[in-house]
């Protein structure tokens, strides 16, 4: 299932990825984390600040935050189809990875990198532990991500405390935005499963999303 690709499968803690798997997820990974990076400091123009910091360190707080969320929130999908008994893997969506790194500089952002495909026969309720699985890896990292943020306030780090906050508000968005019940979103599977299930995860996570970013816009603090 390698489809040609120059990088080999391996098997990853009891998970095989296929090469093509693997080179989809670096890409969607660096894309995601370039656009997250861009997206923090209001699009094009706060590219100025990027390239006073170095590049770097605002490339290797969005890679650790973004790109991490990203990638756990996929495997998660994969963990659980898996699961299932399912043949699952990653495919990203370039058209979709354009898209997000492009509004990124706009000053907005629209994150679909791609998505688990897997087959094999499921329940809806399967379809919707699955669907479900991806955005509660993502409200469980931000309890992650929070003693970091609450550390560099502490020892006085301005990095760390970026770093944490960017995690927490990067879960959010992308358990929120995940969990709206349109097109190839999570959300739309897991409300054909069940609506009290869905409403029970999205409606808190939306309240949070907005909370956190828009109202006391958690994460646009810093250098970068």
């Amino acid at each position: 299932m390698s489809g040609g690709s120059a990088v080999s499968g391996r098997r990853i803690a009891g998970l095989y990825f296929s090469g093509t798997e693997l080179r989809d997820l670096l890409v969607a990974w660096l894309a995601l984390g370039v656009a997250f990076m861009l997206f923090f400091v209001g699009g094009s123009g706060g590219i100025g600040r990027i390239l006073a910091a170095g590049v770097v360190p605002p490339l290797f707080v969005a890679l650790s935050t973004a790109g991490v969320a990203f990638l756990l929130h996929e495997v998660a999908h994969k963990v659980v189809a898996v699961h299932y008994d399912q043949v699952a893997e990653f495919r990203a969506d370039n058209s979709m990875l354009f898209l997000a790194v492009m509004s990124s500089l706009l000053g907005f952002i629209f994150a679909a990198p791609g998505a688990v495909h897997h087959r094999g026969r499921l329940t809806p309720r399967e379809h919707g532990h699955i669907a479900l699985a991806g955005p509660v890896v993502n409200l469980g990292l931000m309890a992650v991500f929070f003693p970091l943020f609450a550390l560099g306030g502490i020892v006085g780090s301005e990095i760390v405390t970026v770093l944490g906050a960017r995690g927490i508000a990067i879960n959010a968005f992308l358990a929120a935005f995940n969990l709206v019940p349109y097109g190839p979103l999570d959300g739309k599977t897991v409300l054909s499963w069940s609506k009290p299930v869905w409403a029970a995860v999205f409606v808190p996570s939306a309240l949070l999303a907005f909370g956190l970013v828009f109202v006391l816009g958690l994460g646009f603090g810093g250098p970068f």
